[in-house]
């Protein structure tokens, strides 16, 4: 006796084999991951349920899915991983009944499923919504930087390039000179060979470069991503900047699921409406509460969210530069809608003047009169302009004002949005660990970002439930 906690001797033969069931207990959550996806109907949610009539058979869909909705809920997402676990990980031979895809049709299994992917996420929250989980109809709305495959090196922009291309041009100038000095020392001998290839290859070099100017200038966005294309430079925290994919998100204040996602090579700016909506869908409610923080705003697009039933609260960054220059911000001069004119900080009045199209909306324009400005005390702390301060308001700013007052009812909105939309983001970019989306073009991004919203709220639903009532739940 060593006095230790002995194992069992690896040559032992047992009369009785071991069932793989005995190794997992009633409350683990594979068992939710095998109910749930048992309980699809995958043919109509756009997976391949009908094997070919020839050649060998493929592995069901079930199979595939099950797969790598454990591997992103452990955070085993690469598919040579996955390919390993299932081959030594318990849970996983239980899982998968003891089959072991190869990494090539685990890869290739998210790449051509993208869309029944995307739907079985959707399933789950219709079967959370049918639990009553979204009873607040409150989500917040937020974009998240996720790096992409391509590198910050493999991205051009036109001012990029313009440096690129200057200092090959150097180069090959330099290169030049030394051989016409080399030239006028008649009586050295130097070996001009490793310059000349050099400057060939400078010379292919700058066609490639100019070959990419051009592509970059007749682009849309003015950049070019060679080894993913959808991917974009974008800024990330600060002035730092990054190749990256912005993936937005709604998730409900009250138990913190996303209930939609999107992902996207844009900035924030525009995708209020475009998210809400996705959220109005999934929880079968037009009138939600949506809430986002000030990158968001967006006139226009806070009426198109208004206008279709959403309550949008956004504030609004002060971007004037007013107070830097020592002048009156435009918050101080207040609008009164009865009469429909400003009055300013002097306690005149600025009257309507017309109204104009500029960049696709409509304008109004208010001043006051000129030797009525020109002789107040003031006027120095209004404008630096001699003529009389100008003010302009949107048509539908009325809308937007009824924001503005909302807004300032709920103080604790913005702090609301911080702790329910950040926590999701940080959790799956924990799972990810320090590294970027392993699929690249922004289809197969997205289908891999459902796998992770997959992943995380069925986590999260096994947290508030726990596996047996949550399966317990879905049965009924």
């Amino acid at each position: 006796m060593s006095g230790f906690i002995e194992g069992t001797c690896r040559t032992q033969a047992t009369l009785f084999p071991d069932r793989l069931d005995d190794y997992l207990t009633e409350e683990n959550e594979i068992r939710v991951i095998d109910y749930f996806i048992d309980s699809l109907d995958l043919s109509n949610m756009g997976f391949k349920t009908m094997p070919a009539d020839t050649g060998r058979p493929p592995y069901h869909p079930s199979t595939m899915l099950k797969l790598f909705v454990y591997g992103y809920l452990n955070r085993i997402q690469s598919s040579r991983r996955l390919e390993r676990e299932a081959g030594r990980n318990v849970e996983l031979m239980w899982l998968l009944e003891r089959l072991v895809p190869d990494f090539k049709t685990i890869a290739d299994f998210r790449k051509d499923n993208g869309k029944g992917i995307k739907n079985s996420c959707k399933a789950f929250i219709d079967i959370c919504r049918q639990l009553n989980m979204f009873t607040d109809v409150i989500v917040a709305i937020d974009g998240s930087k996720f790096k992409a495959v391509n590198s910050k090196e493999n991205n051009y922009t036109p001012k990029k390039l313009q440096f690129h291309i200057a200092r090959v041009e150097k180069h090959i100038d330099d290169y030049l000179k030394q051989l016409d000095d080399s030239d006028k020392e008649d009586e050295k001998v130097i070996d001009e060979t490793p310059i000349k290839d050099k400057i060939a290859w400078l010379k292919n070099r700058l066609c490639e470069l100019k070959a990419l100017e051009e592509q970059v200038n007749s682009h849309p966005d003015k950049q070019l991503s060679t080894t993913d294309p959808d991917s974009r430079l974008m800024k990330t925290q600060g002035m730092t900047r990054a190749v990256c994919y912005n993936v937005q998100t709604a998730v409900d204040t009250e138990h913190h699921l996303i209930v939609a996602h999107e992902v996207t090579n844009k900035p924030d700016r525009g995708q209020l409406c475009q998210v809400g909506k996705q959220a109005q869908v999934a929880l079968k409610e037009k009138k939600i509460t949506v809430i986002a923080d000030k990158g968001y705003y967006s006139g226009q697009d806070i009426k198109d969210a208004q206008d279709a039933g959403m309550t949008p609260l956004v504030p609004k960054g002060d971007t004037s530069g007013s107070e830097k220059k020592g002048i009156f911000n435009r918050s101080q001069f207040k609008y009164d809608a009865d009469r429909d004119v400003y009055i300013c900080p002097a306690n005149q009045v600025l009257p309507y003047r017309f109204t104009r199209l500029e960049s696709g909306l409509m304008l109004k324009r208010y001043w006051a009169y000129d030797p009525t400005c020109r002789a107040c005390q003031l006027k120095p702390q209004c404008s630096y302009s001699k003529q009389s301060r100008r003010i302009t308001r949107w048509e539908h700013q009325g809308q937007i004002d009824q924001m503005d007052q909302l807004m300032s009812s709920m103080p604790d909105s913005m702090l609301i949005r911080k702790q329910t939309v950040e926590h999701p983001f940080g959790t799956i970019k924990s799972w990810m660990g320090a590294t970027h989306f392993l699929t690249k073009r922004l289809q197969s991004v997205s289908t891999e970002m459902s796998l992770h919203v997959l992943a995380y709220n069925l986590k999260r639903m096994i947290s508030i439930l726990g596996p047996d009532k949550l399966i317990a739940a879905m049965a009924a």
